[in-house]
């Protein structure tokens, strides 16, 4: 009776795991960043800094509790998995054993997530947070996946797979900031060569990604960054850094120019979606009440001028208005804020050269 009863509990998760594979828009989505999208990799990190497994993160979570998201609530990671029908990509830490064994390999097929809060482009940027896992990790752990896709499905149908899957990229932030913290940098590069770089170095990323089976691309610009809390903070006045501002907007447009030429270099044997995360962040602050916002400058967590004088800790104070405020902590957007982000990346505006609606169909 036990065995039965257990064949059937068995029976029962493969059949949801089949109907949600089959009701999806996409059959995975592969997620690459920083804190922007963590769904809880850092939680598996020992020495990290850049973690939010902690009250208050979490307390509009649907569990009420805080799951390594620097959030309030729910991630952009989240929602767009929720629009193509599929559950939220995990975090490949825990996946696999203090070993770095691979323990569970079910959700390869829908989708992992390997973004990390204080991740960089360059992995010199990731000294910033003591430790964090950079883009070329998270790529080398992608690798091992695509590895166990190739071994249970076969080369062609694991490629048929992935080239139908999304490969969600959120990246950027940690850099303009490291570069903004560091003398030495702004000595050895100008503005311009340092964002071209960052660009260049991209793309290096995003053709590795390519040769492991990538073909569909959702990538962000960088946002407002001078405009978060963690940078109001050092003007007396509560201003945004203009100069920051700039060196985000440098980097969008070497961004996107690099996304072309990609396309072009790999024959067109690519598609991309990109998000000017940038412009629509310039439109809640010229004029939030229009979505909703009574407050984009302050916190809604943390302590001290305008709540950015800590992070987002259980010392913390936390505003009742959540849904209300544009930023939930010193550099992350509440949930409702990454709600309407990921409703904008998913059908446009402020998408190029089509919204990601497009790129499912494609």
């Amino acid at each position: 009776m036990g065995s039965q009863l257990l064949f059937c509990f068995i029976f029962s998760l493969l059949s949801i795991f089949s109907t949600i594979s089959e009701s999806a828009l996409v059959p995975a989505i592969y997620v690459f960043g920083d804190s922007l999208v963590d769904v809880g990799n850092n939680n598996h990190l020992k020495l990290s800094i850049a973690k939010a497994n902690f009250p208050h993160n979490g307390i509009d979570f649907p569990t009420k509790k805080p799951t390594g998201r620097f959030s309030n609530g729910k991630n952009a990671a989240d929602y767009i998995a929720e629009k193509v029908g599929l559950p939220t990509s995990p975090p490949y830490l825990s996946l696999i054993s203090k070993f770095r064994k691979v323990i569970n390999t079910k959700p390869f097929k829908t989708g992992v997530s390997f973004a990390s809060g204080g991740a960089g482009i360059f992995n010199e940027t990731n000294n910033l947070f003591k430790q964090s896992v950079a883009i070329d990790q998270q790529i080398e752990y992608y690798s091992l996946v695509y590895q166990n896709l190739v071994v249970e499905l076969g080369l062609s149908a694991a490629e048929a797979h992935l080239s139908k899957s999304l490969f969600t990229v959120v990246i950027g932030s940690n850099d303009i900031f490291g570069y903004h913290e560091s003398s030495d940098l702004r000595k050895k590069y100008s503005p311009q060569q340092y964002v071209e770089s960052m660009a260049s170095t991209l793309k290096s990323q995003l053709k590795r990604l390519y040769g492991y089976g990538a073909r569909k691309y959702v990538v962000t610009g960088i946002g407002l960054v001078g405009c978060t809390p963690s940078q109001r903070k050092r003007s007396k006045t509560g201003e945004c850094d203009v100069e920051v501002n700039s060196w985000a907007a440098q980097y969008n447009v070497a961004l996107k120019s690099m996304l072309q030429t990609l396309k072009m270099e790999l024959n067109n044997n690519i598609s991309f979606s990109y998000f000017e995360v940038y412009a629509i962040m310039s439109d809640f602050v010229r004029s939030p009440s229009s979505y909703g916002f009574t407050e984009i400058r302050s916190a809604c967590c943390g302590h001290g001028h305008l709540n950015a004088d800590l992070p987002c800790l259980p010392i913390a104070a936390f505003c009742s208005n959540r849904n209300s405020h544009l930023f939930w902590d010193l550099y992350h957007p509440t949930q409702e804020a990454s709600r309407m982000l990921a409703d904008y990346i998913f059908n446009g505006p402020f998408t190029y050269p089509i919204n990601v609606n497009q790129l499912i169909a494609l």
